[in-house]
């Protein structure tokens, strides 16, 4: 090969290994420190170097792969996966909000506040659309009205677990300086210290971990509970654990369902704590051919009937197309589901203000 020739092919492999150096150097992509792998390591829910479900989960069903899934995505034909005007939303005033009642804010997918005992509650906060999830997600038009700078001071921040849709570094890096506590499952805690938040405002948990945030305005109770699901951001499958929760105070109890598939933990979290007031539970961004680390159609009203909860909203629809059918289906399926069992299902048009 002639000299030049080499030095021009050497320098366009320096040049995109610089590109490529520089785009995992962003911080969004998150570092797993040293000082966690004790931790993570003492693990019961940890197995052959990975985090590991209660019952096999694998992540696709059949001969189906990742790619595979990927390319039946890229080549779908289904037309409606995204609105073709505006979705429905309100904006409201968050800060005018009173803790002193309880209510609910649903942001569309998997983020919301809620109060509770004059606390309030911030899970999966995704209100950025800045660079690399802006590759990866797209907000519905009209869903994208909340941002961070909207969002009043929070007692307590609840992260289900790292994918890109429930973990925004955008969002938890500008309100960092605005939330009293973060509770999180094991390995989370990392990405957040690189993002400027201090380990005395984080609590890691394993699965059945209890915590009391001293920040709370009322005591709080919180439980890590398992979910039925998987974690990766870039590289390394499983090396963070990922959760569902249950808050407790003032006498009052919601579940944080997180993301994952339908098994027997909805009949032992009844059984464990009772009747729950008010659930929030995964609906959409399913497929048969990731049936068991996402709530099917089918599965949902099992869910439902397993948990028995006063009250029901389901969240993981409504802004982002990550999967193949119809943007309205999940809203349609809850509210089929909600006349068959005569369930209180509270799902609202983003923004809308909720008594509950």
């Amino acid at each position: 090969m002639h000299m030049k020739t080499v030095l021009v092919v050497s320098c366009i492999f320096l040049l995109t290994g610089i590109a490529v150096w520089a785009v995992l150097s962003h911080p969004a992509f998150g570092l797993y420190r040293s000082q966690d792998r004790q931790l993570l390591m003492q693990s019961p829910n940890r197995r052959n170097g990975q985090f590991c479900n209660q019952v096999p989960t694998p992540q696709f069903t059949g001969n189906t792969n990742m790619f595979k899934a990927m390319r039946a995505m890229l080549s779908s034909r289904q037309t409606n996966r995204v609105p073709a005007q505006p979705v429905a939303a309100v904006k409201t005033d968050l800060k005018a909000l009173s803790p002193d009642s309880d209510w609910l804010v649903w942001f569309g997918h998997s983020s919301y506040m809620f109060s509770i005992g004059s606390n309030r509650v911030l899970v999966d906060p995704v209100l950025t659309t800045e660079f690399p999830s802006s590759v990866m997600m797209k907000p519905f038009p009209g869903t994208d009205i909340y941002h961070p700078a909207d969002l009043p001071d929070v007692d307590l921040l609840i992260i289900t677990h790292e994918h890109w849709d429930h973990m925004d570094y955008g969002t938890l890096r500008d309100i960092r300086d605005r939330v009293g506590h973060v509770v999180c499952p094991l390995g989370i805690a990392s990405y957040l210290r690189l993002w400027g938040y201090d380990s005395s405002r984080i609590t890691e948990m394993d699965w059945y971990d209890q915590s009391s945030p001293a920040t709370s305005k009322l005591p709080m109770a919180i439980t890590c509970l398992p979910s039925r699901h998987f974690s990766n951001r870039l590289f390394g499958r499983n090396q963070t654990l990922w959760a569902s929760f249950m808050v407790e105070c003032a006498g009052r109890k919601v579940y944080i369902g997180g993301d994952g598939g339908y098994d027997g933990r909805f009949r032992d979290i009844r059984d464990r704590f009772g009747e729950v007031d008010l659930a929030f539970l995964e609906n959409g961004q399913y497929n048969d051919n990731w049936k068991y680390i996402h709530t099917t159609p089918d599965d949902l009203g099992k869910v439902i009937a397993d948990l028995r909860p006063k009250r029901t909203f389901t969240v993981h629809h409504d802004k982002f197309a990550l999967a193949m059918h119809p943007w309205d289906e999940p809203d349609s399926v809850a509210h089929d589901i909600a006349d068959q069992q005569k369930i209180t299902l509270l799902d609202s048009p983003i923004g809308t203000v909720v008594a509950w």
